[in-house]
């Protein structure tokens, strides 16, 4: 069985090891795959992984020899379901990898923007306290956590762990989902999504990307905001409208703290990469060593489910 990996390099740029994947099969790993080179690449392979490189309709009609597709992420739409259903390719997933990978980024992003950190590194690099009349000093407000609103927009694994960690920190968590939820942790309850909007101090997005949700975040959602509220989104980035956000942004009305943009590089024009009172990640909340090593066990425990003709994780049969 001959398995391909299209674009390893995000998941295992050195530090991780193929072995268990390579004793499944005949096994070629290429760091990343231009659009260009997938055809060739995937002639004669039975099963392909991939991460962002994407497998559409013309593509898979081009390859008869391929049964599987494992995507080496949560989110699918890199892969035409609809194609390879009808193909009878079994497309799986890996769930459920990294939440609290993701939740600690969240909270990197919260406490960039409460405590400055950098901003006072800098300052104290560049001899602002060599120089200061007194023992400390802030360039700006800090801001404790403890007694702030936390809403939290979506509520799987990922929702949930930051939900936890602001229980922690002492603050007041609200949820939204689409359907209500009864049974929450003390300190939480579930609201509309107008209520998350308008009494959160910090609201973090945790839902998938659908046409229902697909810029959401708009001129419209952003004014219901509190004034000074901090968005955060390490979800998708095309939960927002950049452009609206860049300038609530400006008017410094809001601030804002991002792991996702809507296209990934971004171009050089994207307003959110000029824009004032954010912070930017470049998708890496995912990517920790240990998150990137569990990524990799689900994705290998998929391929050998399947060899033994038991498919688990499946998103279109």
């Amino acid at each position: 069985m001959k398995i391909v990996v299209l674009d390893g390099e995000s998941l295992n740029p050195g530090d991780l090891s193929w072995q268990s994947l390579e004793q499944l099969g005949e096994f070629t790993c290429f760091a990343r795959t231009a659009s260009d080179d997938i055809i060739t690449r995937s002639q004669g392979v039975e099963i392909i992984l991939t991460n962002k490189t994407p497998l559409n309709a013309k593509t898979l009609a081009q390859l008869p020899a391929l049964k599987y597709i494992g995507v080496l992420a949560t989110g699918t739409n890199v892969v035409d379901l609809a194609a390879a259903k009808a193909a009878g390719i079994v497309v799986t997933n890996v769930p459920a990898y990294a939440p609290d990978a993701v939740a600690q980024m969240v909270f990197a992003h919260i406490l960039h923007h409460t405590q400055a950190v950098a901003a006072h590194h800098q300052a104290v690099v560049d001899g602002q306290w060599v120089n200061s009349k007194d023992f400390c000093f802030t360039l700006r407000p800090l801001q404790s956590l403890k007694g702030k609103t936390l809403g939290l927009i979506g509520y799987g694994d990922i929702g949930q762990q930051v939900g936890a960690l602001g229980l922690a920190f002492g603050m007041n968590v609200l949820v939204n989902t689409r359907s209500e939820i009864k049974h929450l942790p003390q300190g939480a309850r579930w609201v509309e999504r107008d209520t998350v909007l308008n009494e959160s101090d910090i609201i973090s997005l945790h839902c998938p990307l659908t046409p229902e949700t697909e810029q959401f975040i708009d001129q419209q959602t952003l004014a219901l905001m509190k004034p000074k509220a901090l968005l955060i989104n390490t979800a998708r980035g095309g939960l927002i409208d950049e452009a609206a956000l860049a300038a609530a942004l400006a008017q410094n009305r809001l601030f804002a703290g991002v792991d996702v943009l809507s296209t990934e590089p971004p171009s050089a024009d994207n307003p959110l990469l000029h824009a004032p009172n954010i912070s930017i990640s470049p998708h890496n909340a995912w990517a920790t060593k240990e998150a990137r090593q569990s990524l990799l066990n689900i994705a290998v425990a998929n391929v050998n489910s399947f060899l033994k003709g038991k498919v688990i994780n499946c998103v279109n049969l």
